[in-house]
């Protein structure tokens, strides 16, 4: 496969007509180029640009390649992104960007997405002491960046030292331009490129060797888009992805290779302390990372009672809150495990027997049936009892005397799997004893057998108020990653606007315990177990939009793979999730408790 080819933008500051003319010019020489990354301010810098700028949001000029920007600041950005933030389609994680309109997205706060095979790193907007919606980052952005990434656009101070005088832009080796804060991040997490707007020059390094890391770094610095002094604003890339190049690839320095500028500055004290944060100045720079989305927002509530039907079946409405049917999550979350939409809604279906769909009453509440009429039914219908006919019993790979585990469908990684009581139950915290014990020793065998492959796991469970058949799921991951999961969960919950409950126990039995002990039937949890014992959990409002994928769109974000974050992503014919559960449990033989 070639390698994707990319097109880089400095500060486009709404200049959108020219920018997108100059794009089309080269793609259509040089290209096809597979996306475009803009750095520095993406807005207006007066109300008079607005006219051409909003031709382009507006969706009456087209944008010729899929663009991406993260200068979220300047004239009519606060009215745009706040329509863009609220829209159905763009609430939960979106770590590859917030739709704006075709073919344009916006990278808030900070963050990591795989594009065409690359890593790209970001951070958004600029450094501020105060607080504000758009067009800064938070210390929260920065701190996600640092777990989440393992490379990272804003200019950090001292990039110059230990350059070449003659290529540095009259100006810029001032030590005290810049941002220290970026620096660090630079320093500590290493990218192979740093693309960086908003100083209103344009500057390529000399590539430069990292501390304690065998590749080198590009800086790349880019000119507002239709500078006076005609300075370059668009550049092109084509980088092979890392996990594509051999070791002596990765370890290549060419010959004008300089030292780290960042350790240059440590060593020889120069500057105002580039390795030194500065709490207290704005810094117009901005680079490329990882997205954690904004609150949910409530739409849709539709006082009519009826279910949309595009929300249920897609998971968005365009309508957004003009819609006059409700957007409920539960519905949406049944309609993925195949019940029938006509059934969520009417609580029948006129297709009977010859409906493809499942006929499922499992659910308490409005737009649900009643669980007492559909009991005697339940076991046929849902997929995770062994008795029906809809369970995928190829997934399984272990059968104990209460609980069950099974490949997940869908998996975010390799050996990820769920643990599940025999019996319907609606959730694993309130089992009875011999079925905790049951699960307790499956949750210890799968962590003794990612221990020996260098890993440790992950178990989180949605338990929704209207519970379907429980499931715990249990996602490994890098050794090298447990000491973030608990930092980066927290994070994501600040993003959406909560605060987890913090259950600390070195038993993991007993920790569920004391949570299970507060569980309150009429209200949905979500909770996750993290490696070390700790326990977070939130109790979802009534009101409140949870996502019910909250758990596995973090990992996803973890683990640097967005695109699996939604389960149908990841889905495999049948012979290969037979040969993936037979793998598996020859794998696991030596420690299931139930062999």
């Amino acid at each position: 496969m070639a390698a994707p080819r990319i097109l880089l933008c400095g500060d486009a500051l709404g200049r959108l007509g020219q920018l997108f003319k100059r794009v089309s010019s080269v793609n259509k020489s040089a290209g096809p180029f597979d996306a475009l990354l803009c750095v520095g301010q993406f807005f207006p810098d007066s109300a008079e640009q607005l006219e051409d700028f909003n031709d382009y949001i507006e969706g009456r000029s087209k944008i010729p390649i899929p663009t991406y920007f993260i200068g979220d600041y300047g004239v009519g950005a606060v009215k745009v992104l706040s329509a863009v933030a609220k829209d159905s389609a763009n609430l939960g994680f979106k770590m590859d960007g917030l739709k704006v309109c075709e073919n344009l997205f916006w990278l808030r706060g900070s963050g990591k997405f795989l594009l065409h095979g690359l890593s790209v790193a970001y951070l958004s907007g600029r450094r501020s002491a105060s607080s504000q919606q758009f067009g800064a980052y938070s210390q929260d952005d920065v701190d996600s960046l640092r777990a989440l990434s393992e490379e990272p656009g804003i200019w950090p101070t001292g990039v110059t030292n230990g350059a070449a005088a003659s290529g540095v832009p009259p100006g810029m080796s001032d030590p005290s331009i810049g941002d220290s804060t970026i620096s660090e991040l630079v320093a500590e997490i290493k990218p192979r490129y740093h693309i960086a707007g908003s100083m209103g020059v344009y500057y390529d390094r000399e590539p430069y060797a990292n501390v304690g890391a065998v590749h080198v770094t590009r800086f790349i610095a880019l000119a507002p888009v239709g500078n006076k002094d005609k300075q370059k604003f668009i550049h092109a890339l084509s980088p092979t992805p890392a996990s594509k190049m051999s070791s002596a690839e990765i370890c290549t320095k060419p010959p004008n290779t300089t030292s780290s500028p960042y350790s240059f500055a440590e060593e020889t004290g120069s500057g105002n302390g580039a390795i030194k944060r500065s709490g207290d100045t704005v810094s117009d720079t901005q680079y490329w990372r990882y997205d954690v989305s904004q609150k949910r927002q409530k739409h849709g509530s539709g006082e009519g009672g009826g279910l949309c039907f595009k929300f249920v079946s897609s998971g968005s409405c365009p309508r957004g809150e003009k819609c006059h049917f409700r957007h409920d999550a539960d519905a949406r979350e049944q309609s993925i495990r195949g019940v029938c939409f006509d059934f969520l809604n009417k609580g029948k279906c006129e297709r009977g027997p010859d409906c493809k769909f499942k006929h499922s009453i499992q659910e308490e509440g409005q737009g649900f049936p009643s669980r007492s009429a559909g009991s005697s039914n339940r076991s046929k219908e849902c997929w995770f009892c062994l008795s029906s006919p809809s369970v995928e019993s190829h997934l399984i790979t272990s059968v104990g005397e209460y609980c069950y585990c099974a490949l997940a469908k869908g998996p975010l990684v390799q050996d990820h799997v769920l643990i599940v009581p025999i019996e319907h139950l609606p959730n694993t915290l309130s089992l009875p004893p011999e079925c905790e014990k049951d699960l307790y020793r499956l949750q210890s065998s799968l962590k003794a057998y990612f221990k020996r492959q260098g890993k440790e796991v992950v178990f989180f469970e949605w338990v929704s108020k209207r519970g379907t058949h429980a499931n715990l799921q249990a996602v490994p991951i890098p050794s090298s990653r447990a000491s973030s999961v608990e930092q980066i969960f927290n994070l994501a919950a600040k993003k959406l606007g909560f605060t987890f409950s913090t259950v600390k126990n070195d038993n993991s039995l007993e920790g569920r315990k004391v949570l299970g002990m507060h569980l309150d039937r009429n209200q949905s949890l979500f909770y996750v177990e993290v490696p070390g014992g700790t326990i977070l959990s939130h109790v979802v409002d009534e009101n409140e939009k949870f996502p019910v994928q909250f758990g596995r769109e973090v990992l996803a974000g973890l683990l640097n793979t967005a695109d699996k974050a939604d389960w149908r992503n990841c889905q495999l014919s049948k012979d290969e999730e037979t040969k993936k559960a037979d793998d598996f449990k020859s794998r696991f033989a030596e420690y299931d408790p139930n062999s």
